[in-house]
């Protein structure tokens, strides 16, 4: 193991290139004992050492490359392989190309706030750090809580999908036994180390990127009439898009589809989570952020509109996905072969940036104080090893849940899990708000900020609002609205545990104080 407590406690994730700007008008404990870390990481970059979070132990193995495609892998998942034909017929064509653009703006000014506290302050686990410093030490504690059961859940629901999709080709055998070998595999890449982890979850999303890329290109081929496709005769060009109409069920189902996007843009933010490890954050997360978000926006809007085109929007959702339904029409052999095994990629992918995700956010709990320190304890390789298996405990509780009590407490879980993301982009646009105030305030200047959230403060409001009116009026939508007030539920409940451990240790502080003092009065 790595250092001990007292090293680790010395460590704080706040500091990692930390711009001196006051939080709440003094500085603590932990900013103190930081600056010795911050002068030893300055050395070690000019000495061309390999670069660690020196106060945090863990290494910054990840390149640019691994950046953009962890983020595109942990939001490109079934929702888009399977689930998209249900959207469409919900929304229609048009519709639902508006909500995902509308999604994509969303998120894209999100991560525009994130890359400028990213780049100030790389640290992993950002986003609940980022909210201890410039919200309240309760808020962080609840986004921590939020974001980790966001991907816990997710987890669950990950390694139950890779046994389902395995019964395709081995019908016969128990779908327990593939769950089994998914959650070995996963559990072996995130616990070699962080270089083995971006490089697997790098090969895992370049598939699915191949796999979008090559269905849209044939399918806009077949679109134009240079591949021939079954029911048309002629090119089918674009006439299936308003057949029926701009918006042949109204417009309110687009805007409980915008609710639907914003959930399956989540994942976008692990950027955020990943600077920490990553080597040159400065450089990286920039370009992490421009790249992701419009290969996002080509990739979903590109290959809705291509579904659209080539299936009537009725039929898009029935049975098959909409990916196997244009494979099929076009005469493409073994399609259903094809994306199940692109399913199944996009499943290892998921579930393996879920593990690093909740991982990390353990381990940055525990760095920070919130729970036991020793969940912050790294082995020679970096990996934060009781971090992670916490983090898969959480997972194989989640995947227990969904076999005894689906209809009750997974339930809950999943409607908690989904509005958690928008929570904590709320959190990020605000954090950034903040920061950008105190940042002036403390005597510094924008120019030497080595990333700038563009259009500020215009921007980072529109991002803040924008994904507060995401989450406020879900109450419109009814299928949504027990996920609202189940969410709102949790997050009182997160800042009860909070209050209720600070109160606990203020007692035992003062239990232990009036137990020296009895000693010293015994003394004398």
């Amino acid at each position: 193991m790595s250092q001990p407590d007292t090293d680790t406690a010395a460590q704080s994730p706040s500091s990692q290139q930390e711009p001196q700007i006051q939080t709440d008008g003094r500085r603590s404990h932990s900013e103190q004992m930081n600056q010795p870390a911050q002068t030893s990481q300055s050395e070690s970059s000019h000495d061309g050492k390999d670069e660690h979070a020196l106060r945090t132990n863990l290494k910054r193995g990840m390149e640019s490359r691994h950046l953009q495609m962890i983020s595109l892998g942990g939001v490109i998942g079934t929702g888009l392989f399977l689930s998209s034909g249900y959207t469409i017929q919900q929304a229609g064509p048009i519709g639902t190309i508006l909500a995902y653009s509308i999604g994509a703006l969303i998120v894209y000014l999100v991560m525009l706030t994130l890359g400028e506290l990213s780049v100030a302050m790389p640290v992993t686990g950002s986003f609940h750090v980022y909210a201890e410093k410039f919200i309240g030490p309760g808020t962080g504690f609840v986004i921590a809580i939020q974001y980790w059961l966001t991907w816990t859940v997710a987890l669950g629901s990950e390694f139950t999908a890779a046994g389902l999709l395995m019964q395709r080709w081995f019908p016969n055998s128990p779908t327990w036994a593939w769950s089994a070998a998914c959650i070995t595999l996963i559990f072996t890449l995130n616990a070699l180390s962080v270089r083995f982890f971006a490089e697997a979850e790098f090969w895992f999303a370049s598939i699915k990127v191949f796999a979008i890329c090559a269905f849209i290109v044939i399918g806009s081929l077949a679109i134009f009439g240079v591949i021939p496709v079954a029911g048309y005769q002629h090119a089918p060009m674009f006439g299936n898009l308003i057949k029926d109409g701009v918006f042949p069920n109204g417009f309110m189902p687009v805007f409980a589809t915008i609710l639907t996007v914003n959930f399956a843009f989540s994942g976008t933010e692990l950027i955020g989570v990943t600077a920490g490890e990553t080597r040159d954050p400065q450089t990286a997360v920039p370009k992490a952020i421009h790249t992701t978000l419009w290969r996002l926006a080509l990739f979903f809007i590109g290959s809705i509109t291509v579904m659209c085109a080539l299936i009537p929007w009725r039929k898009a959702g029935v049975g098959e996905s909409p990916f196997v339904l244009v494979f099929n029409g076009i005469g493409i052999p073994y399609a259903g072969d094809i994306m199940n095994f692109v399913v199944l990629t996009a499943v290892l992918s998921a579930s393996n940036s879920g593990l690093y995700a909740s991982t990390r956010m353990v381990w940055s709990m525990g760095n920070e104080g919130m729970i036991p320190r020793w969940f912050a304890k790294t082995n020679r390789r970096g990996v934060p090893m009781l971090a992670l298996c916490a983090a898969m405990a959480g997972g194989l509780l989640a995947l227990l849940s969904s076999v005894i009590a689906a209809s009750t407490v997974y339930l809950v879980l999943v409607a908690l899990s989904g509005l958690s993301a928008v929570v904590v982009w709320i959190a990020i646009a605000y954090c950034q708000i903040v920061f950008r105030r105190r940042w002036l305030e403390s005597g510094h200047s924008t120019s030497e900020l080595k990333y700038r959230t563009p259009g500020y403060p215009y921007v980072s409001w529109a991002a803040f609002i924008l994904c507060t009116a995401s989450f406020v009026l879900v109450i419109f939508d009814v299928e949504q609205r027990f996920a609202l007030v189940a969410e709102l539920v949790f997050i009182v409940a997160c800042y009860g545990a909070y209050f209720l451990q600070q109160w606990v240790r203020k007692r035992k502080k003062a239990t232990e104080a009036d137990d020296l003092d009895t000693l010293w009065v015994a003394r004398d």
